[in-house]
């Protein structure tokens, strides 16, 4: 299991830590108007995977702006953002911010995405930041656990795995 710490402190992932070249574990998170989106609803197009912990700090603020930023450069490319955030502090956030490229989703109902990917925080109940990619085949190509929540992931190796995936 990735060993995380947040703002230095060691914490539990919830979950099975999600290896390159396993099938995708599938989830129900809700999209900003409340419908269920699940792994299948982007079936047949590569899946960028962005996970934050909370979509109105400093680090996730920086990297949903920057994959929504790549997203446009990306051809056949979903970009997913996942939170804990509620729905409509996500859809308010994105309007603000002028997100157009990157779907935010939530996963606070319960926690479907993060324990599947194994990123959910059992001492915060917030998800861990990582990125994966899941091809079109619904197999991981990519996986970054950030070992420090507060630090930003690898944007140049998740966006060139991206571009990589069939």
């Amino acid at each position: 299991m990735a060993e995380i710490t947040f703002k230095g402190n060691p914490v539990t992932l919830l979950g099975n830590e999600v290896k390159v070249g396993e099938k995708a574990p599938d989830f129900k998170v809700l999209a900003n108007d409340l419908s269920e989106v699940t792994l299948a609803n982007s079936k047949g197009h590569v899946r960028l995977i962005s996970v934050v912990p909370s979509i109105d700090t400093g680090v996730c603020d920086a990297q949903t702006r920057r994959f929504n930023e790549e997203a446009s450069k990306l051809d056949n490319v979903k970009v997913l953002t996942v939170s804990v955030d509620l729905p409509f502090a996500q859809k308010r956030w994105c309007a603000a911010a002028g997100i157009e490229n990157v779907q935010t989703v939530s996963d606070h109902r319960d926690l479907s995405f993060g324990e599947a990917f194994g990123v959910a925080i059992k001492e915060l109940r917030l998800l861990a930041r990582a990125v994966f990619v899941v091809d079109s085949n619904d197999t991981v190509t990519y996986a970054e656990y950030v070992s420090e929540a507060t630090d930003h992931p690898n944007y140049e190796a998740a966006v060139e795995a991206a571009k990589q995936a069939k």
